[in-house]
């Protein structure tokens, strides 16, 4: 399959450019320590921490935002991962000199995520994303993904048509955002990539590493 060509890329934040799972899994078990409870085994809550709260919870818990409980572990959760938000957290590998690679041959990059913005904001220059074109927060529009406003406005922000954006995630909603928005979209199989097959998502391109999409853009 050939892609055209992008003047900007736009990648999801958690479990794409960086990987944030460790620091995410620690605030979720700090509440299940706090009551008494044995941490959940990282390797379960791995997959889903590109779901947030949400996923985290649901795993640790066994409850959803529908439950009584849910919005006190969840404001708790949320108190527990700014306190230590990038302890362990780090950039995957290869990331750096994907970035890097971007800026040589004049492609623009930017963030999407659904990670409210009063946490993206304190995370993006401690792991070293602060060069961003544009960073675009869970709460920056009306809607979070998999709704496309978020990357309509980053499109907007750094002056790039849809069409002409390749849009990067490592979960179904990011695929789900980039077609409904109009977007050249690439799985990132490094990341979480939750329950569901990152090949049944229906993506533009399945990229294994960040040296494969680096490759991807080479070709053109």
């Amino acid at each position: 399959m050939t892609l055209p060509k992008p003047k900007a890329i736009l990648f999801d934040l958690d479990g794409t450019l960086a990987d944030t799972a460790p620091d995410l899994a620690g605030a979720v078990n700090q509440l299940r320590i706090s009551r008494g409870l044995t941490p959940t085994e990282y390797e379960l809550l791995r997959p889903v921490a590109s779901a947030g709260a949400r996923g985290l919870i649901g795993v640790a818990f066994g409850i959803t935002p529908q439950d009584a409980s849910y919005v006190e572990l969840r404001d708790e959760f949320l108190q527990n991962y700014e306190a230590a938000i990038a302890v362990n957290s780090q950039l995957f590998d290869g990331i750096t000199e994907l970035l890097s690679g971007l800026q040589e041959i004049g492609i623009s990059w930017g963030i999407v995520t659904n990670k409210i913005a009063h946490l993206t904001d304190q995370l993006v220059p401690k792991i070293g994303l602060q060069h961003a074109a544009c960073v675009i927060s869970g709460d920056t529009t009306a809607h979070p993904k998999p709704h496309p406003a978020p990357l309509h406005e980053a499109a907007k922000r750094i002056n790039v048509q849809a069409e002409h954006c390749w849009y990067v995630g490592d979960d179904l909603r990011d695929i789900q955002a980039g077609q409904a928005a109009g977007m050249t979209t690439i799985a990132a199989a490094w990341g979480y990539c939750g329950e569901v097959a990152p090949a049944t998502w229906k993506a533009d391109f399945l990229v294994e590493s960040p040296q494969q999409l680096l490759a991807l853009l080479d070709r053109h």
